[in-house]
């Protein structure tokens, strides 16, 4: 699969209903939260942007991120994910790439962190594969990983 056939598209009329209709695998739900309650959320909390994941001309997966730095003073991703049927060809580190892109642009910005549950291998393997470092930062039931982006 050729990833240079990804983009991401910021949520509008047009493709929000299909990112409701993705789907995770059965053992990555435990992890995240819908994408219709993210979507839901980013409409009472302004400052988070949510986007389409795309492969050619087609809806695959959903992110969001928020456009104000909160903890560890740095801009956070809140979810990203790819329907169950794209998994495993690359789509993921594609759009993850495309997003830290996007949050370059971001006022200040020098950190990217994502939190995510430590038995969920898929996340660990992408975020370190991209850069994103263990201080050993959690929250809760999550850990933080962080992607310095002066380096």
């Amino acid at each position: 699969m050729l990833t240079s056939n990804v983009k991401i598209e910021e949520l509008n009329e047009e493709n929000w209903y299909e990112c409701c209709e993705l789907k995770l695998s059965e053992k990555q739900t435990e992890y995240l939260e819908s994408n219709a309650i993210s979507i839901a959320q980013s409409k009472f909390e302004p400052s988070l942007k949510p986007f389409a994941i795309y492969y050619e001309d087609i809806v695959v997966g959903f992110l969001m991120i928020n456009t104000e730095k909160e903890e560890l003073d740095g801009y956070w991703v809140f979810r990203i994910m790819v329907d169950k049927n794209f998994q495993g060809k690359g789509i993921g580190k594609a759009a993850t790439k495309l997003m830290i892109s996007e949050m370059r642009k971001l006022p200040d910005a020098q950190k990217i962190v994502v939190g995510y549950h430590p038995e969920n291998q898929e996340a660990h393997h992408l975020y370190a594969s991209l850069g994103f470092i263990d201080n050993g930062d959690r929250f809760g039931k999550e850990m933080a990983v962080i992607k310095y982006l002066n380096e």
